[in-house]
């Protein structure tokens, strides 16, 4: 949460030349804000929202370079695990001081109620090792512009895709 998936996905797609999906914002579109789902309908609801939209945004990118950007808590669903099973996974690895600031700009994240820094750590301290477990890229995200940031991950890709290619060989 608030490491930059959206923005650095988008880069890395415009850099690709590939269509970008942000999942959570295809959820906002077509359900209405994160934060209303959950004050609303509750957090499970939106759990299974988030896993049939990722689920959807996947079988629509098959066989395609599509950069799909994913919310925070959507790899925690294992019918997610094993959906990106078949994708290149990135983790973007962050830490709590470089998101503080963002954190404390966007106040509309509902899993960040009352002490934000305090529940982004509970958080992160237990995602962390399914995104570590997940990943086959981690971009450490904690210096550079998003520019930059697009660029170490696009030779990153490129670098995963041709030893996996001669794996493979």
């Amino acid at each position: 949460m608030a490491v930059g998936k959206s923005a650095i996905g988008q880069q890395l797609a415009q850099q690709l030349g590939a269509p970008f999906v942000d999942t959570d914002a295809v959820i906002v579109a077509g359900h209405g804000s994160i934060a209303e789902i959950f004050a609303g309908r509750g957090e499970r609801v939106f759990r299974d929202i988030e896993a049939r939209t990722v689920a959807a945004a996947i079988e629509a990118a098959e066989g395609t370079a599509t950069v799909i950007s994913l919310g925070g808590g959507a790899v925690l669903d294992s019918g997610t695990q094993q959906l990106i099973r078949d994708c290149t996974v990135v983790y973007l690895e962050c830490d709590a001081d470089t998101v503080a600031a963002r954190i404390a700009r966007n106040s509309g994240r509902p899993l960040l109620a009352g002490d934000a820094m305090g529940r982004w750590t509970e958080m992160f301290a237990t995602r962390r090792p399914v995104y570590e477990r997940l990943a086959d890229i981690t971009l450490d995200v904690r210096h550079g512009s998003i520019p930059e940031l697009g660029g170490r991950l696009e030779a990153a890709l490129r670098s995963y895709a041709a030893a996996k290619q001669e794996v493979e060989q």
